[in-house]
């Protein structure tokens, strides 16, 4: 879990411990198979491709990349507001994806 910190935020850490703590041993192997999503790629993306909603596609949004692509990047303003956002949102679902993957295995 240590070599996935920094895809989580600070905040969402002791709610991921908590659940960690509740998964049986032999089932806890199967967390190390969970791939998470890089926040310093989803910014790469965001800065090249951001305008054509390929961000949002990444972290596995489709809706809002589908609203991002039809908009060209909200006219471009939606697309500088995520380059400043768009590593928290992909520590959230970085986060969601191994709450919901907990829950599955307890």
């Amino acid at each position: 879990m240590l070599m996935n910190s920094g895809n989580f935020n600070e905040s969402d850490v002791p709610s991921v411990i908590a659940a960690l703590e509740g998964i049986p041993d032999d089932k806890s192997t199967m967390l190390l198979a969970a791939e998470f999503k890089k926040p310093v790629v989803a910014l790469i993306i965001s800065f090249l491709g951001g305008s054509l909603g390929i961000d949002r596609f990444y972290l596995g949004q489709v809706g809002l990349g589908v609203a991002k692509l039809l908009t060209c990047g909200g006219f471009g303003i939606w697309a500088i507001i995520d380059l400043f956002l768009i590593m928290g949102k992909t520590r959230e679902c970085n986060a969601q994806k191994l709450i919901s993957l907990v829950n599955t295995l307890s």
